[in-house]
């Protein structure tokens, strides 16, 4: 027996080292072939691959790396349900027409570096007489809100997210308003924006510095891209307006889901919202990658009655020409051009892209009120339903001055509601 074993002992390792090596060959061959089956353009065209999608035999703790034609594909994993272990592989790539890539898949046991053109910047304080501190999530309560603290507890009014074109901030204080930041350059804005030397909270983003600055005023509106409830035909705000001390919302939940270079990601969880006698429960997610004068921002309600509307919000503060409402592709595209800017300075392109299939007209908002001066985009909506819509603006003394021309910002978002329309094909060999 003992000689038995001697002889089979170096067959069964070679066996093992075959299968092993023929493992880390195959895992070493494995592909992911992208197809773009439109005859349309894409560029910076953003892809999510689930990790169930991708090859088992690889070690968990690893990161994917994308090879095209020797180059490193920029690319980030994302945790995007808190598990601590990632989800979803985020990448953004060009797309010729019709064009298919054949891209390697490896593996690296470190995170690769890319350059870095998405951000996420919040900072809170604890009281009113100690420093911002940076931070990636926060619990507000109805009666922790701007008017009832008597300060200004947030950086910024809240978390500002940007790309290498265009940045944007929510005001998370309670009146969930979504602004603009005018980006004259592609660099990442500096974290020191809305705090002053001492650490404290102070508005020194409404003058213009070599990046840009605040540029579009919000008021009473929900900004670019809020969201509202029309049950039975009355207007419910998300939140209040800066004079009211409690919330209409018991529990808002914030978080910094990912901070990467292709991709940041922001959730919010509005608990027990209180509209027109009902209690609902609202989820938003936010994310943007590069490339685009815009984000995706994507909305789901539960508790709903079967006689409620959302209302996403384009704010048209100082708007003096009409309202364009174009069908394009999968999408409705609501455009504005106007120097919406503070005092009518400058020039600003505004828009909502919106799912067709839940479409369903559109209202002025009234000119008093909780919730002012916007049009407010109808749309159906089903609990637990996810709707998704993309908030854009382009800025004349943004790194593409043609936003100064309405035909130009027109076109451009007619251009990228055909671009979203199209699904890359995505096989995993």
């Amino acid at each position: 027996m003992k000689n038995t074993i001697k002889f089979y002992a170096p067959i069964a390792w070679s066996v093992l080292i075959f299968a092993s090596c023929n493992a880390q060959k195959k895992a070493a061959e494995n592909s992911i072939v992208l197809k773009n089956t439109s005859a349309i353009e894409l560029p910076q065209k953003a892809i999510s691959i689930k990790r169930n999608q991708l090859s088992p035999e690889y070690n968990l703790g690893s990161y994917p790396v994308l090879i095209y034609k020797n180059d490193t594909i920029p690319a980030q994993v994302n945790d995007l349900d808190g598990d601590g272990k990632w989800d979803e592989l985020f990448l953004v790539t060009d797309f010729s027409p019709k064009e298919e890539k054949k891209i390697t898949l490896k593996w690296s046991q470190s995170d690769p570096k890319f350059p870095i053109k998405t951000s996420v910047r919040f900072g809170k304080r604890e009281a009113k007489n100690l420093p911002v501190h940076p931070d990636t999530q926060e619990i507000l309560m109805a009666n922790q809100v701007h008017k009832k603290l008597g300060y200004q507890k947030y950086q910024t009014d809240g978390p500002t997210w940007e790309n290498d074109k265009v940045g944007f901030r929510h005001y998370l204080d309670g009146r969930n308003s979504k602004d603009v930041f005018g980006k004259k350059i592609p660099v990442i804005t500096p974290e020191d924006v809305g705090i002053n030397s001492k650490g404290a909270v102070e508005d020194n983003y409404h003058v213009m510095y070599d990046w840009g600055r605040d540029i579009f005023p919000v008021g009473n509106s929900a900004g670019l891209g809020g969201f509202a409830l029309l049950v039975d035909n009355k207007i419910n705000r998300l939140g209040i307006i800066a004079s009211d001390t409690l919330n209409n919302i018991v529990k808002t939940t914030f978080k910094i889901v990912s901070e990467g270079p292709v991709n940041s990601v922001l959730s919010y969880s509005y608990q027990n919202w209180e509209a027109s006698g009902n209690k609902y429960q609202a989820q938003e997610t936010s994310s943007i990658w590069p490339g685009m004068y815009g984000y995706k921002n994507t909305i789901s309600l539960s508790g709903l009655k079967g006689n409620e509307t959302l209302l996403v919000t384009l704010s048209n503060l100082n708007n003096q020409n009409p309202l364009q409402v174009i069908d394009v592709g999968d999408f409705v595209c609501f455009i504005q051009h106007d120097k919406l800017t503070y005092e009518r300075q400058w020039i600003l392109g505004t828009a909502v892209i919106v799912p067709k299939n839940v479409y369903k007209g559109y209202i002025e908002a009234p000119k008093t009120g909780q919730l002012t001066d916007s049009y407010l985009i109808k749309l159906a909506v089903k609990n637990n339903q996810q709707i998704s819509y993309y908030p854009i603006a382009g800025w004349e003394l943004s790194a593409d001055k043609n936003f100064k021309d309405s035909v130009y910002f027109t076109n451009y978002v007619r251009t990228l509601a055909k671009q979203l329309s199209i699904k890359i094909k995505v096989e995993v060999k």
